[in-house]
């Protein structure tokens, strides 16, 4: 596993939330990625990890599929509630 090089950004506030909850499903970032396509997000690998380390904008879109994908409601992702 390797560890960010980056410190966390403040471009979003799903990143931290969205990364958690795929480790905790077990779940690769390639595997995250073939899920979103399916899903219709194009999505490359520096996406994702950008994403996650909070330097990265995140679509409504994104968003929805993320939540999807992640079986968890979408004011989780945000911090709005608790799981």
């Amino acid at each position: 596993m390797r560890l960010r090089k980056q410190e966390l950004g403040d471009r979003n506030l799903i990143g931290a939330r969205v990364e958690a909850a795929r480790k905790k499903k077990g779940m690769k970032q390639k595997e995250l990625l073939a899920q979103l396509q399916v899903n219709g997000v194009d999505m490359n690998a520096s996406g994702l990890s950008k994403l996650e380390g909070q330097i990265r904008y995140v679509t409504d879109i994104e968003l929805v599929a993320l939540a999807d994908i992640l079986e968890i409601p979408v004011d989780v992702l945000l911090g709005r509630r608790e799981k």
